[in-house]
């Protein structure tokens, strides 16, 4: 560009370490993963059909959305020098038992693609013997979330 700066283009596979995770303000430190699930909590209707429709109409049933939800689960390596959100700030949130600002986006992103108030619901910590402690959590939404942007994902340019 003119002024000095380069212009990133994004193509191909996205790659995991671009998708952050943070709760507050500070990104999971030393994350190797995590997963974002939707979900739609649905109730089916069976009626029956017009008295006009054929006799298999009666076999369909309707399906309506009663709830939505989001659930992220993650997993990182514990470190002795976090700089990041880890397993210490990771069990005082657990502690004190209160709702928390999370945010997803792109790493280098200006805005989240998901962002609300959400509960750490479950904490694990695995220490095996000759190996790397681990880090898990669970964190489910507390009420609407302040946004879900998928204009926010995975954008091809910057």
């Amino acid at each position: 560009m003119a002024d000095g700066t380069t212009t990133t283009v994004k193509n191909g596979y996205v790659n995991g370490s671009d998708m952050l995770l943070y709760i507050g303000e500070k990104a999971i430190g030393h994350c190797t993963s995590h997963t974002t699930t939707f979900d739609t909590e649905t109730k089916e209707r069976a009626v029956k059909p017009e008295a006009s429709k054929k006799l298999s109409a009666g076999l369909w049933k309707s399906t309506g959305v009663t709830g939505l939800s989001i659930t992220i689960s993650f997993e990182g390596l514990a470190f002795y020098n976090e700089t990041e959100f880890g397993p210490k700030e990771l069990l005082a949130t657990w502690k004190a038992g209160k709702s928390v600002k999370v945010k997803c986006m792109e790493r280098e992103a200006t805005t989240p693609y998901l962002s609300g108030a959400f509960v750490l619901t479950q904490v694990e910590e695995e220490a095996p013997a000759n190996d790397d402690t681990t880090f898990k959590g669970t964190l489910k939404n507390d009420g609407e979330p302040d946004s879900i942007d998928e204009t926010q994902i995975t954008e091809t340019a910057a």
